[in-house]
């Protein structure tokens, strides 16, 4: 069998693909050197992740201009983006921190991560969203380039983003936040990620965050029993069935981990939940995912959930600046009820 790195660089861990390596030592190797020139890439992995991140122009080729809406190349020019450099068992985690540079004061913090299917993505795909989270609120947003699969999969993103949490509780105050309010947030599958951490601080012993803010979120693993993904997803443009079962076997793998909490928050116990908002939109296949979630906090006796939907619209669509009203709208939703939670927030 092929071995792969037991400890691969934390530049491999962290912020690119974990590489198969052939030990010269193991007496299959002639074997596998031979499959190596006959096929390549060598591992089915690398096969079918490469079309993936080759075809999302943002995981390796800079955005062009003009194909965004126009004035985006510069719409929050007053905002001081910096980089820190978490410590986490895994090695170092690279954050990306947007701050508004008038903000008086420690501010809120919220702790965004990412979306793109657990597979793609980076802090400077939704610098829009971070950086007008905190150009309208005033809080220091710390954006969390994770782990991604197929080559870490769960739990590796959710640890990196607990780590992140964990440091931002003892030293958020050194970048301007106040560490005793912390949010989470997130997109698609970050808000999948985001969903989780709640209940993973708790099992872990460690305090939870004060408020949830979920785009879109996957909450649920076991997508096809909702109505909606079996109506929407089939021919959706932006999430689509294929593209799920992809990514539920990059990052959950195993069917048994489905169920897990942590990867599917809404079958945790959502008891000691923070306050959560959950934007959504009636043509995204996770639309029932996301009603039922928020059904289910206020079942476990939280009387702090707001759903924000929009008629019509699908999955991510508060993604690109000035192209939807609806994404507008979203975007104050997010910032009522961060200025609704932390007293502080709001410009």
């Amino acid at each position: 069998m092929t071995k792969t790195k037991a400890t691969p660089s934390v530049d491999q861990r962290l912020d690119g693909p974990g590489i198969s390596h052939i030990d010269p030592d193991d007496p299959a190797a002639r074997y596998y050197d031979l499959l190596a020139r006959l096929r390549s890439p060598l591992t089915l992995r690398q096969l079918m992740i490469q079309p993936v991140r080759t075809g999302y122009i943002g995981q390796d080729q800079p955005l062009v201009p003009a194909d965004l809406p126009p004035g985006a190349a510069v719409l929050y020019p007053d905002i001081a983006v910096s980089e820190i450099h978490v410590p986490s068992p895994a090695g170092p985690i690279r954050c990306q921190v947007f701050r508004a540079p008038d903000a008086a004061g420690p501010m809120p913090l919220l702790l965004y991560i990412h979306g793109g299917g657990f597979t793609v993505g980076s802090s400077e795909d939704t610098a829009y969203i971070t950086s007008r989270i905190a150009r309208e609120t005033g809080l220091v947003v710390v954006s969390v380039n994770y782990r991604l699969a197929p080559e870490w999969p769960f739990p590796a993103g959710l640890d990196d983003c607990f780590a992140v949490l964990g440091w931002l509780r003892q030293h958020g105050s050194d970048i301007g936040g106040n560490p005793e309010t912390i949010a989470v947030g997130g997109d698609s599958s970050g808000g999948n990620i985001a969903a989780a951490l709640p209940l993973k601080a708790v099992a872990e012993g460690a305090r939870p965050p004060e408020a949830a803010v979920l785009l879109c979120p996957l909450t649920d693993f076991f997508a096809e029993q909702y109505e909606s993904f079996e109506s929407l997803a089939p021919l959706g443009i932006v999430y689509d069935t294929a593209f799920f079962g992809y990514i539920r076997g990059a990052y959950a793998v195993h069917h048994r981990t489905w169920s897990h909490p942590h990867a599917s928050p809404a079958r945790g116990d959502l008891r000691h939940y923070p306050p959560a908002l959950i934007v959504s939109g009636t043509k995204d296949p996770m639309i029932d995912d996301n009603l039922a979630f928020a059904e289910k906090l206020r079942a476990a006796g939280n009387e702090h959930v707001e759903m924000f939907v929009r008629e019509d619209m699908p999955h991510g669509y508060y993604f690109f600046p000035g192209l939807l009203k609806e994404g507008d709208e979203a975007f104050a939703a997010v910032g009522r009820f961060l200025q609704s939670t932390f007293p502080r927030a709001g410009r």
